[in-house]
């Protein structure tokens, strides 16, 4: 039995989109980081500090999944490693497709994941239109049109990430790019990432996780 730990306000979200594009049975425990509970009154829900946790992650991060006697505690592995069991088309054909899932993976949290969470940030914080916030979040969106400009070439003549359906390669990246979508004007830049971001997020399991994420607590 697959069970997935983390609110979906994480990268949970990741593991809980590709567990509904597959259609698979599991169980999600929402555990919520522990950072979000400082003055919170109250019975203490389970989080990230919870020795029941702990148990699971001793790093008490989330997302972590357990899979029978398999314990994963990277977001990407957990949606590598549930493409290949459970994901049927979502995972590799061959040997080469796996080569190129991995790869896009470590590309989207070496090159994507770091300068968009600056501007996600921003956006969460409300400093986006503050000077320092401005600062940051420029030279954030400078780092990123690099990489961005590699997903646009690429986008641009094979529509999808791998083997020209949608893969778990597209959930990894799409969710790195997500974080860089509340900048103004950075993804008009690039129409093909942008159009491809806006098909991802338009897919009946990206809505049903995203319906879930929504209904946490913010």
């Amino acid at each position: 039995m697959i069970t997935l730990y983390g609110v979906l306000r994480s990268r949970a979200s990741r593991p809980g989109w590709l567990l509904y594009e597959a259609g698979a049975a599991f169980t999600h425990v929402p555990v919520i980081q522990a950072w979000r509970l400082k003055g919170a009154g109250g019975e203490v829900p389970l989080n990230t500090a919870s020795p029941a946790f702990l148990r699971v992650n001793p790093m008490g991060q989330i997302p972590a999944l357990v899979d029978g006697a398999l314990v994963l505690t990277e977001s990407l592995a957990i949606t590598l490693h549930l493409a290949r069991t459970v994901g049927g088309a979502l995972g590799p054909r061959d040997v080469a497709e796996a080569a190129l899932m991995e790869q896009w993976a470590f590309f989207a949290a070496s090159a994507i994941e770091v300068p968009a969470l600056e501007i996600a940030s921003a956006e969460r914080d409300g400093t986006m239109a503050a000077p320092e916030g401005r600062s940051i979040v420029a030279l954030a969106a400078q780092t990123l049109r690099r990489p961005l400009a590699r997903v646009e070439a690429h986008l641009a003549g094979a529509g999808q990430m791998v083997g020209g359906r949608f893969t778990v390669a597209d959930i990894n990246l799409a969710e790195s790019v997500r974080y860089a979508q509340g900048h103004p004007t950075l993804l008009d830049a690039f129409p093909a990432v942008k159009a491809w971001l806006e098909a991802c997020q338009s897919r009946p399991a990206f809505r049903k996780m995203w319906a879930a994420r929504m209904a946490e607590a913010a």
